[in-house]
């Protein structure tokens, strides 16, 4: 159940990625969309768009973070002409935290429901086997009872004769 989980999480990754890489033209530079919009700009993945100085950039992918000579945070656009840089990394932190501590409850969740499955199989397991036991040793009293009854009825109850010989 686990591994089902695992390989949806990444074919959902790579459908992302996929779908990221199908809207970036990389024949295209960023800088000749600088007359433009936010909403052109950002139509190709790798661009970058600073509102101070209304201009298209490529986004710097040597530093994760673009740097500030570039545009401040506030004012850069990636993806979202509505969200700030520093908004959407924020944002996107917080999910991202979210989404480990949720992955880390539904697995902590998973092996303590295991393990109280497991000792509350094993506890009914041993509760038939007692049971069992129990019948077992009280047709085996029952028997030998109907047998002394057999052999007192007969005269047999003493000792066996033919004990001495052996």
């Amino acid at each position: 159940m686990m591994d089902s989980r695992i390989c949806l999480a990444a074919v959902l990754l790579l459908f992302g990625l996929a779908t990221v890489f199908a809207k970036s033209s990389p024949d295209q530079a960023c800088e000749s969309k600088n007359g433009t919009n936010c909403e052109e700009c950002l139509k190709n993945v790798s661009c970058l768009w600073c509102i101070t100085s209304k201009s298209c950039v490529t986004y710097p992918v040597k530093t994760i973070l673009p740097p500030h000579a570039l545009c401040p945070l506030k004012e850069a656009r990636w993806g979202l002409c509505w969200m700030n840089f520093q908004t959407l990394i924020i944002t996107l932190s917080v999910l991202g935290a979210i989404l480990i501590i949720a992955l880390m409850i539904c697995l902590f969740c998973c092996c303590k429901c295991e393990n109280f499955g497991s000792k509350r199989t094993e506890a009914k397991l041993q509760k038939q086997a007692n049971k069992t036991r129990t019948k077992q040793e009280e047709r085996k009293a029952e028997m030998n009872e109907r047998h002394n009854d057999i052999r007192k009825k007969y005269g047999l109850s003493g000792q066996n004769p033919y004990s001495k010989f052996a």
